[in-house]
């Protein structure tokens, strides 16, 4: 069995969600090849899977790490940027036709499908934003419902033109990307809700009080775990905004945060009652042994706290619409409060942690973890494409 992966580089969500699929079916002594560009690269290699470099893409962003819409639309450009897709498109056939895989995977791009399907290969897309939304501005208002009626009916029908759609996420209520998932009636029969996709399960861990032990974590203190992942320029505002907020936190908390960079080394700086690490392989042990985490708004940290049953404090990345969708569904489940990046500062960071570590806010955590974790996303997926090579 040879299956050829191709996720969205952008960030570390895409292709994170990809390698335990991957080390799945290398278990079932299968063959695999990555293809990715920007920040999945340094992921793949810190993993030491196969991979293949493709042409990156990707979008304008500010000083700050907001999404600049305008920029974007003029650099690349319409022009450059379809230069681009069909680059990327030359390079998927030149991969998968060198591999010779029995089906292809694409984690959010529509180039690998592409390719698949002029070679007539099998392929199965992942996906949680079947639809891109562009930002609401008054002054691009009337081009960005143009702009969303095109993507719609072009880009959906793309990324239906696999043989399988599979939504790492949740049956309603609980759905995190509901407003990204604007499916017309006519692609619906392709598309299948599987949960996350969690490499590690809540329950395949040690109890909290065993992890804290290990992690060298205090017993009576809440640990507040700050995880940063996304595209590196989006993040670097925010990680300097933070580190000055949290170095004043008072030390009724143990703070840990990671900065989400692959190719770094995971030896810590501390600072009293702050812990700072560039890259935490062990992450998931973290997750269940903190109060509370805090973080941008990407999908895969969302439904990650979800299943570990952690409150949330999110600033969702300036101008970003699936972030700030995801972090509007999240509050509205009650598990999740929202600080804009403009607003964000000491006093208002410290309220909202208070508030979300209350026992009504866990109490609802605890419910909605017992309808989440019924789902294994990561079980699903294998299985489809181990029935798909198999058919």
């Amino acid at each position: 069995m040879r299956v050829y992966f191709a996720p969205c580089g952008i960030g570390l969500g895409h292709v994170g969600r990809c390698i335990p699929i991957a080390k799945k079916l290398l278990e079932r002594k299968a063959q695999v090849l990555f293809s990715t560009y920007r920040e999945g690269i340094s992921y793949l290699q810190k993993e030491k899977l196969p991979l293949v470099k493709a042409p990156p893409i990707g979008f304008q962003v500010k000083p700050d790490g907001t999404i600049d819409f305008r920029q974007t639309a003029v650099n690349p450009g319409p022009f450059l940027a379809s230069f681009t897709l069909l680059e990327q498109i030359n390079a998927e056939i030149e991969s998968i036709e060198k591999f010779n895989p029995d089906v292809v995977v694409s984690d959010s791009r529509i180039s690998p499908l592409l390719a698949a399907r002029i070679l007539r290969i099998p392929r199965i897309c992942i996906l949680n934003q079947f639809q891109v939304i562009i930002p609401r501005r008054r002054r691009f208002l009337r081009l960005a419902r143009f702009a969303d009626s095109v993507t719609l009916a072009l880009i959906g029908k793309m990324w239906t033109s696999g043989n399988m759609l599979l939504i790492p996420d949740l049956p309603k209520p609980y759905t995190i990307c509901a407003g990204n998932l604007n499916i017309p009636k006519s692609y619906k029969k392709r598309v299948k809700l599987i949960g996350p996709i969690l490499p590690t399960r809540p329950e395949h861990l040690p109890d909290e009080k065993v992890l804290r032990k290990k992690l060298q974590l205090p017993k009576e203190k809440p640990v507040i775990f700050v995880s940063l992942s996304g595209p590196v320029r989006e993040k670097a505002f925010l990680i300097g905004i933070l580190r000055k907020i949290l170095l004043g936190f008072p030390e009724d908390y143990e703070i840990v945060m990671s900065l989400g960079y692959p190719n770094a080394d995971s030896n810590p700086a501390r600072y009293k009652n702050v812990t700072i690490y560039k890259w935490i392989p062990n992450r998931f042990e973290y997750l269940k042994t903190c109060d509370l985490v805090i973080g941008r708004a990407g999908h895969g940290t969302l439904t990650q706290c979800l299943c570990y049953g952690k409150p949330m404090i999110l600033v969702p990345t300036p101008n970003h619409t699936e972030q700030l969708s995801n972090a509007k569904q999240a509050d509205d489940l009650g598990i999740a409060k929202i600080i804009p990046q403009e607003k964000l500062n000491k006093e208002r960071l410290l309220k909202n942690v208070r508030h979300m570590l209350k026992a009504t806010v866990q109490k609802r955590l605890r419910e909605i973890q017992r309808e989440v974790l019924k789902y294994d996303g990561l079980r699903t997926v294998v299985e489809t494409i181990v029935a798909m090579v198999n058919k």
